[in-house]
């Protein structure tokens, strides 16, 4: 009885982490964006808590705390200063209108089981549906940097996606190593610090930080 619970609030958390990541792929404002990032670090963290208490492993709390702390508090903070810097609320023009992207998303949802429904036959933890929502999540999240034209959205997808990958080594072994969890917070820390410098950079140079004026380079 107690597994079946512990079994619906993962499921409950991993489903509420890609709605978050649908909603994010149907929105223009960059506000909204980070907003929905940190929301759906606050379910990674909470699926975090829950594998820990349940499987009885004290390092993933160590990776929860440093969710709340890095991407619930730390990272959206930054993320709404380089926005703020860049003077810059809007997507202005995506790739694909918002339409085709969900009905995408969609298509990616269905392939993710499609891929995943193998893997699952031989993975017994009660964390074992998050694998395809969490390949999901990676394939939504690359979906908003290849058709978003603003760093700083295609920032919020890479994000995205890393919690997707946190989510997978959750659920398919309860998390990666410890010192091997702290370096993937870590390179995801400064991977941020560097893109908001570079962000604000390609906004002094091009007056935007449209990544189409820099594609033009190369023509």
């Amino acid at each position: 009885m107690e597994a079946a619970i512990t079994g619906n609030l993962i499921d409950l958390c991993a489903v509420l982490m890609l709605l978050t990541t649908v909603m994010a792929i149907a929105s223009t404002r960059m506000k909204t964006l980070i907003n929905l990032f940190s929301l759906q670090s606050v379910f990674l963290a909470a699926l975090a808590f829950i594998v820990a208490w349940s499987s009885d492993t004290p390092h993933i709390y160590i990776m929860c705390f440093l969710t709340v702390a890095l991407k619930v508090i730390l990272m959206p903070r930054m993320l709404n200063y380089i926005m703020s810097k860049i003077h810059v609320d809007r997507e202005v023009e995506m790739t694909i209108g918002i339409p085709g992207s969900l009905l995408i998303s969609g298509l990616l949802i269905i392939i993710s089981y499609y891929i995943t429904e193998p893997l699952l036959t031989s993975i017994h933890t009660v964390e074992r549906n998050c694998l395809a929502l969490s390949v999901s999540m990676i394939l939504i999240g690359l979906l908003m940097m290849c058709t978003r034209r603003k760093a700083i959205t295609e920032t919020v997808g890479l994000l995205m996606m890393e919690n997707g990958l946190f989510m997978s080594a959750l659920a398919l072994s309860h998390g990666m190593p410890l010192i091997v969890e702290l370096g993937a917070f870590f390179d995801v820390l400064v991977a941020l610090i560097i893109i908001g410098i570079f962000a604000d950079r390609i906004n002094k140079s091009f007056n935007s930080v449209d990544v189409s004026f820099l594609r033009r380079l190369r023509e």
